[in-house]
Order: C-alpha cells, then structure tokens, then sequence
C-alpha cells in the first residue's frame, strides 16, 4: 500500500480519503486484469493481417515493458510466429532492439549478414528468418514496440513500399495499445471524475485531486510484478473454465482468504462454516 507519509497529509487530505480511493483503484486494477484482452485481439487481427497482405511466413508485435526494462513479444501470425510469443529481450537487442531504440525502420536481405541481428533470440524460437521488415510503434515521440515482418514469400523481398505499408499497421497498432493503455490508466480514471467535482478554474483544489490521486495509486505501477497480479491474470484466463472448475478455485481460495485473516495481528477468529458454497 501507499506510504502516506508527505504532502498529502500536508494538504489536509486525510487518510480516509487515500484508503478509500486505494480500495477503488485496486479493484479497478483487478477488474481490467480480468477483462478479456480486447487491445490483444486487435494487435492479433493486425499481424494475421500483416501476413496476408506481405505473403510472410512471420509476423509478431513486441511491446516494451518499462517496469521489466524488456521488449516482450505479445503476439504473432503466420506459419513460424507463434515460437516468439513471449519471448523478452533487451530493448537495444537484436535488429527489433535496433529499430526500438532509433525508432527507424529497417528492412534486411539478409540477415546472417547483418551484425544487428540477434541469432541468439532467433533460434530460440525455433526459426530463424532469412530476411526481415522491422518498423517502430510510435506514439508521438515515444517508441511502444516494433512491429516485424519475416521472409516475404514474393520475389523482391522488402522494399520501399513494403516499408510504407508496414508502417501503416504499425499506425493501426499504436492507436490500439494507446486506447487500451487509457482504458486501463486507473490512475488516470480516477483523477478525471475527481476533478470533475471541482471547478475548472480551481487550480488548488485540482492540485490537491493530484496529490491524492497520486498517494492512492502509487504502488500499482511498482507491484507490476506482484504475486496479486499474477493471480488475478490467471484468474482471467479461467473465463472459459468449467463450473465446476471455478467452484473448486473458489473454495480453494476462501481456505486461503481465512488462513491469512487468522495470521494477521489482530484479527479476529473465523467463522465456523465450510469453506464449500
């Protein structure tokens, strides 16, 4: 939780006030966790795309994870993609570490040949490529990820055009994880509907709606990589689950809920009762 140490106490915002706003922002995290992955399916439906439009034997999208420090790659297309999925690397490694760093695009005709590319990261896959189109996921001036092309099965391999198309999906991309990252943004969420309770033109009061957002939600971006999270993403991907596997999660998970409320200094016994609905 938030050290509440600082200014907002300074600014007569209580305790109260944090403690109730780090409740709505931690359901919110969890609830957005839950969701199916709607930014995931269209990232998929671009590179599956990509990969008809091209004639390639490949396409995947990698994202950069900036509490990991990691480009990490989310999804993939083609007949030798999907290897990659998940696979994470350095963000100045290899040819899609290159074109994320610079935020240039870059085609290869040969890519043995090429010192960029990383060979290393390829063979753990399970393919390495023969030639290649990488383009950056520009956000403005800031790089999201690098969209890459492998092997175009048409005579000519990646030219100018192909690198103009290429950027064009990878527009598409970027405009799919900004509208995913602002829906997710919980910090964001709650700091517009507070400051939709004050005057526009109140600029101490929304200078404190800072503050305290700031204060609640302040540990989400720092536990990204909390054993909570972990579970509430696989708890997500239970969604198709039987009911009776989920049942069985649920009771799992009450034993669990009651044998920490009984470790926790002060608490109070539990009721009596199966754990079993």
């Amino acid at each position: 939780m938030t050290d509440r140490t600082g200014s907002p106490g300074s600014r007569g915002l209580s305790d109260a006030a944090v403690e109730l706003l780090e409740a709505i922002a931690y359901r919110a995290e969890a609830a957005g966790r839950l969701e199916p992955p709607g930014g995931a399916a269209v990232l998929r439906s671009i590179v599956e795309a990509t990969v008809i439009l091209f004639d390639a034997e490949a396409a995947s999208i990698a994202l950069f994870d900036r509490a990991a420090d990691r480009l990490v790659f989310r999804v993939a297309a083609g007949e030798h993609g999907q290897g990659v999925v998940g696979l994470s690397i350095a963000p100045h490694e290899g040819v899609a570490g290159y074109v994320f760093s610079t935020g240039q695009p870059l085609a290869i005709a040969d890519v043995a040949a090429d010192p960029r590319f990383g060979s290393t990261a390829a063979e753990r896959t399970g393919y390495v490529p023969r030639s290649l189109l990488a383009v950056p996921l520009m956000d403005d001036d800031d790089s999201l990820g690098v969209l890459e092309i492998l092997d175009r099965r048409a005579p000519g391999g990646f030219g100018l055009r192909e690198v103009e198309l290429a950027g064009v999906f990878a527009r598409q991309a970027t405009v799919a994880i900004r509208a995913t990252r602002l829906e997710r943004d919980t910090a964001l969420l709650v700091r517009d509907a507070l400051r939709g309770l004050v005057a526009a033109d109140d600029a101490p009061a929304t200078d404190a709606v800072d503050e305290l957002v700031a204060a609640a939600t302040g540990g989400l971006a720092g536990d990204a990589g909390a054993p909570l999270w972990t579970l509430a993403d696989l708890i997500g991907r239970l969604r198709a689950a039987d009911p009776e596997d989920v049942t069985l999660l649920v009771d799992l998970l009450e034993v669990l809920v009651k044998r920490t409320e009984r470790r926790r200094p002060g608490a109070r016994p539990p009721a009596s009762g199966p754990a079993t609905r």
